[in-house]
């Protein structure tokens, strides 16, 4: 016949019974807490301060508290740019970026950038009234990119 378990691990044989319930007895005290602030919230259900939260409500704080406002108000811009400037200018021209109050607006080409320089004080009316909390201190109208050629293998080195 084979000794007992308790023997053979050298384990206190008084202690073995708290050793082994104790993981149970934790979890019934975790069960208990939760079956009571379950309690607490059926209690309190249709309270002020228990209601839930519009999506609308909860995206429009996400964006306060990370900063987004600017990026939404030159998406906003972006998506009803035909509107601002209408749909001929639209056509040549998009909102480019924001940054520090500068609104900048890029052309197809120098002659539609000319045309809308001349623009510049209806925009930021349209602007303002528009797209409340977008300050434009400054727009600036560019043309196209051009290409640049010159950085590379043979390049000169500028000192």
């Amino acid at each position: 016949m084979n000794p007992p378990i308790a023997e053979t691990l050298n384990l206190d044989q008084r202690k073995l019974p708290a050793e082994v319930f104790e993981r149970f007895t934790h979890r019934q005290f975790t069960r208990r807490a939760r079956a009571e602030r379950a309690e607490k919230a059926w209690e309190s259900f249709g309270k002020p301060g228990r209601d839930p939260s519009r999506l609308g409500s909860v995206a429009d704080v996400l964006a306060i508290q990370g900063n987004w406002g600017p990026h939404l108000k030159l998406a906003q811009l972006e998506y009803h740019w035909d509107e601002v400037v209408g749909p001929g200018i639209a056509a040549h021209s998009r909102p480019a970026g924001y940054a520090d109050g500068v609104l900048t607006i890029r052309t197809e080409s120098t002659v539609w950038a000319t045309q809308l320089t001349y623009l510049i004080p209806q925009l930021r009316s349209r602007i303002a009234e528009r797209l409340v909390g977008l300050p434009v201190e400054r727009v600036q109208v560019t043309g196209p990119r051009a290409s640049t050629f010159g950085g590379g293998r043979y390049a000169r080195r500028k000192y």
